[in-house]
């Protein structure tokens, strides 16, 4: 089972149907999208420094951007189907289907060390792989990456959220870091074949 976060920046992109279309034909079964807050969690930004409301309102309306763009990729594309957790997930990957992850579980009720601007949805994609024992995490994104890029570089350069290298430590599944215009490489990698991501 593969994780793929789709950045928010692709929210208003026009490759983003692309990229749903070939996870929903591809993926079936086997892939879960992480959608990122993109232009919703902007707007939380703008807020949270216009009304200096605390990072817990902001983590949970940040959230809910999230979810706003998973019920937009269903939307744009009615082959994939929403999942809240583990179990709808796994209900919905056992159903042959492309899974698109509705991350309500990380609605907050008090400050923890993950409710705050330095945690993205990139890291939360990591926490989902792990808990999905996924067998990899693909990391979808609209800026220019490094491929010679350690992790922790990435996040020094914005490219990834700033706990994200020390959240990905250790993880038992390979990670890549890809630009939105490896629609080619993915689909190779989905059907089995050889892919530069291979060697990411």
């Amino acid at each position: 089972m593969w994780v793929v976060k789709l950045g928010g920046s692709l929210a208003g992109d026009p490759l983003l149907p692309q990229w749903l279309s070939l996870l929903a034909h591809l993926g079936g079964g086997r892939v879960t999208v992480v959608c990122g807050g993109g232009r919703f969690a902007d707007e939380v930004r703008q807020a949270q420094a216009l009304w200096q409301f605390d990072d817990v309102a902001a983590h949970n309306m940040a959230v809910l951007a999230m979810a706003q763009n998973a019920h937009m990729a269903r939307g744009l594309n009615p082959q994939l189907h929403l999942a809240s957790n583990e179990s709808e997930i796994r209900r919905v990957l056992h159903g042959g289907h492309t899974a698109v992850w509705l991350p309500m579980e990380w609605i907050r009720a008090q400050a923890d060390a993950l409710s705050n601007w330095d945690v993205s949805a990139d890291s939360m994609a990591v926490h989902l792989a792990r808990q999905l024992n996924a067998e990899r995490l693909v990391v979808v994104k609209s800026c220019a990456i490094d491929g010679a890029a350690t992790l922790a570089q990435l996040s020094q350069q914005g490219v990834l959220d700033q706990r994200f290298a020390s959240i990905a430590d250790g993880a038992a599944f390979p990670i890549h870091i890809v630009h939105k215009s490896a629609l080619d490489s993915m689909r190779s990698m989905l059907l089995g074949e050889a892919s530069p991501l291979d060697a990411a």
